[in-house]
């Protein structure tokens, strides 16, 4: 059975364009270099598994045609990925059930306190989530195995997520030897790649090819990626013929 992702966003956490740049990248005509903030869908058994929900959500949303989202994981607790939670009221008020999510404890810390209004007793209207507590141990979702990869943004741990043969992490610039072992059969891999550049809490594109050469997936996938990266068409002609630059819209299916 095969799973299929949607690359709601591709970009970083400021977007692409950038406000008030005028780079050739932020004036590209290329739609390929139109980036929002970065997140994804996975479908997989009939059930729409939405990795973040960032402040493009409600627009990525319209304009992916999506109605449903069964589930949710957090990567992390940054603004670019959960600022779209808002938003998810609609779904809910949509689909009449409650939204599961999962998440690490100090996600949920700061969602809980971030969006206080939809967690508290007196909020007319609030929308219903099943909140699930996770760690870097797999778990389970509709039936669907869940495997967490830990990494680290710099000093903040975050978690990436192994589904059957798809791997998607973002956010990172550091995994250790024995994650790296959890998805050495990975056959497609989603990995973050900010900038040509050195960067203190991302993969960077050489960063990222080097961890690709070393897991060794079949084809591999660069996201979160910001306009410091290049053209769009450029960057790929350089780019190892398994390794693509993501983009906004982008569906790719792999095997479970």
């Amino acid at each position: 059975m095969d799973i299929k992702l949607f690359f709601l966003g591709t970009g970083t956490s400021q977007g692409v364009p950038m406000l008030g740049c005028s780079c050739n990248v932020c004036k590209s005509s290329d739609p390929r270099d139109n980036r929002l903030r970065t997140s994804v869908i996975v479908r997989f058994k009939n059930k729409n598994i939405l990795i973040d929900s960032g402040p493009d959500f409600r627009y990525q949303m319209l304009r992916s045609n999506f109605r449903t989202v069964d589930a949710i994981l957090f990567t992390h607790q940054h603004r670019d990925h959960t600022a779209g939670l808002d938003d998810l009221r609609a779904v809910y008020y949509l689909n009449k059930k409650p939204i599961s999510m999962y998440a690490e404890s100090r996600v949920f810390d700061y969602i809980k306190t971030e969006f206080s209004y939809m967690f508290g007793p007196n909020y007319p209207g609030q929308p219903k989530f099943d909140m699930n507590n996770i760690s870097n141990h797999s778990f389970s979702i509709f039936g669907i195995e869940i495997l967490p990869i830990r990494a680290m943004h710099h000093k903040l741990p975050v978690l990436g997520f192994k589904i059957g043969g798809l791997t998607y992490i973002t956010d990172a610039n550091y995994i250790s030897e024995s994650e790296k072992q959890k998805i050495l059969d990975t056959d497609t891999l989603i990995l973050n790649s900010l900038q040509i550049e050195k960067h203190i809490s991302h993969f960077n594109l050489e960063d990222s090819l080097s961890l690709i050469e070393e897991i060794k997936p079949r084809r591999a996938y660069l996201t979160h990626i910001g306009h410091k990266m290049g053209l769009h068409s450029e960057v790929q002609k350089k780019l190892p013929t398994n390794v693509h630059l993501a983009y906004d819209n982008l569906i790719i299916q792999t095997k479970y």
